[in-house]
């Protein structure tokens, strides 16, 4: 509306976007609002996790405002090229011909079980295989807080783990609660089964079918996709993934940020 001599009102200036700033290990971040202060440890596709100075480790999402180098921002992963052109491997990195792989280290991954394993290797192998990481199943984790302590990790000697339905009031998530542990990170992803952590695009499917809590999930989704037996579907199932891509984007988040964490130099953290 004009002003009484006919000029038009000052309107204040819309507040520009938030610049964004790319995120690099080390890092030192303040989370804005919150007030948690620390270094970048680990970062996957969607989320960062600062470690402060008492070893504390908290995970944001990336559209998180942040303050760095006393700035206002919010952060984005380095550019990767995630086509599956050739020169790259399954997970997206960079392929490098005739790399040999790094002895093991002292690092581990464990996760569920066999398939679990296999999927974990079919995208992601390259990579363990360059950073030395080796990926163990666990054949059931109801026990897995005394395994933890067995395996007694420390700073250069870390462990990660995968678990499946880690939801709420699960007892997957109960047992993801029990481990207390610096060096040990434990991720997940809400599937019943890893098997349906892949999109069911890949089978050309708009969605998996229903399973009733009083049948077997693996058997019960097989014989529903036209499979009498689970392990020829799940061999099926597994030829259909290529690529990173075939994958929900939960599972990928938490096999990525259990590669970042089990690959921190020796002493880095």
């Amino acid at each position: 509306m004009p002003l009484p001599d006919g000029t038009e009102p000052l309107r204040p200036a819309r507040p520009g976007p938030t610049p964004r700033r790319t995120l690099a290990r080390g890092m030192l971040v303040e989370v804005l609002g919150d007030g948690f202060a620390g270094q970048v440890t680990a970062a996957t596709a969607t989320t960062f996790t600062l470690t402060d100075r008492r070893g504390r480790a908290r995970t944001f999402g990336l559209d998180t405002a942040v303050v760095v180098d006393e700035q206002v921002v919010r952060l984005e992963l380095p550019t990767r090229s995630r086509s599956t052109a050739p020169g790259t491997t399954a997970s997206g990195s960079v392929a490098v011909a005739n790399r040999p792989a790094r002895v093991a280290r002292a690092s581990r991954i464990w996760v569920e079980g066999r398939h679990d394993a296999e999927l974990v290797e079919k995208v992601w192998g390259d990579d363990l295989r360059h950073e030395g990481v080796v990926v163990e199943p666990l054949h059931g984790a109801d026990d897995l807080p005394e395994r933890v302590r067995a395996f007694a990790p420390t700073r250069d000697r870390r462990l990660g783990i995968l678990l499946d339905h880690v939801v709420t009031g699960s007892k997957e998530q109960r047992l993801a609660a029990a481990v207390d542990d610096p060096h040990v990170l434990v991720t997940g992803h809400p599937f019943v089964d890893v098997w349906t952590a892949v999109k069911p695009t890949v089978l050309g499917l708009r969605a998996w079918p229903e399973v009733p809590r009083d049948e077997d999930f693996k058997t019960g989704l097989a014989q529903r996709l036209g499979h009498d037996h689970p392990g020829a579907f799940w061999q099926h199932l597994l030829a259909h993934v290529t690529r990173w891509t075939d994958l929900d984007r939960r599972l990928v988040g938490a096999v990525e940020q259990l590669i970042d964490f089990t690959t921190v130099p020796p002493g880095d953290a």
